[in-house]
């Protein structure tokens, strides 16, 4: 009986263990396609980015007229914190989703959203993603100083400040996606040309309003961006995206509508608080 009841408890006990964790190896696979279906990468591979070392020059350096254009450029945008333009470069700052996705809303003139918007979200998210990590791959290259480091001013988001000031200013990564975005979207909607490219363009020198970078940071992103975008047109997924974004721009019935909260108060940030005159 003894003998029998052992072999009960070995037969029974490793199969109950067994179908427990049967149970959750089944449950986790279940659960791991979801999570990787849900993730969202940019379009290229990182082998596949613009070499960013080589594209851009060297930084200027401090005795350089380039610096000094730099140091007056930052002055002037030292004198635009509080004012409706300082308030915009902070709202600027995020250029996380979902919050980034608003950037170009008062610009197109509709609420871009995952829910309303599906696939311009997605493509300036892709997008995104592309030309930040781009740009990262040449800061590596590169050690500049912040300008707050420089003139011990404010900047928009002081939370970061640490975090910041241990990374290099060279290129902005700011402006690369703010302009990449800018050059996708005269594709989207090709009629909205000149504004977007205004709002991309502001996007990227708002970081100067900021006290985060330099101008020459800013022109640097800017080619970093462009270089993204050219290498982008190569991608079948990014040219089905783009095509899909603006079949879906196109028959947005408020279209036209300016529908984002301070569409007024950010295009008089825009136009009346310029950096440079």
């Amino acid at each position: 009986m003894f003998i029998e009841t052992r072999r009960i408890h070995c037969t029974v006990y490793p199969l109950i263990l067994c179908i427990i964790l049967g149970c959750f190896v089944i449950q986790a696979q279940a659960q791991t396609p979801t999570a990787e279906h849900n993730k969202v990468h940019g379009y290229l591979h990182k082998d596949q980015y613009p070499d960013a070392f080589h594209l851009l020059p060297s930084p200027p350096n401090q005795k350089s007229a380039g610096f000094a254009m730099d140091i007056s450029i930052s002055q002037h945008g030292l004198a635009l914190h509080d004012t409706p333009r300082f308030s915009l470069a902070t709202t600027d700052a995020n250029y996380n989703f979902p919050e980034a996705a608003h950037v170009f809303a008062c610009t197109l003139g509709i609420p871009i959203s995952k829910k309303n918007t599906p696939h311009l979200y997605e493509l300036l998210q892709r997008v995104m993603l592309d030309a930040k990590n781009a740009a990262h791959t040449a800061k590596k290259h590169y050690h500049r100083k912040r300008p707050f480091l420089e003139n011990t001013k404010p900047i928009c988001t002081p939370e970061k400040e640490q975090k910041l000031a241990q990374e290099s200013s060279y290129p902005s990564a700011h402006a690369a996606v703010g302009w990449a975005w800018a050059l996708v979207l005269t594709e989207v909607d090709p009629a909205r040309e000149d504004t977007i490219l205004q709002r991309g363009k502001a996007f990227g020198e708002n970081r100067i309003v900021c006290n985060v970078h330099w101008y020459s940071d800013i022109v640097a992103g800017r080619m970093v961006g462009s270089a993204i975008v050219a290498r982008l047109h190569a991608n079948v997924d990014f040219q089905n995206d783009v095509h899909a974004a603006k079949h879906e721009l196109s028959t947005i019935s408020n279209h036209g509508m300016a529908t984002q909260k301070g569409c007024k108060q950010e295009y008089d940030a825009l136009t009346n608080n310029l950096i440079l005159q």
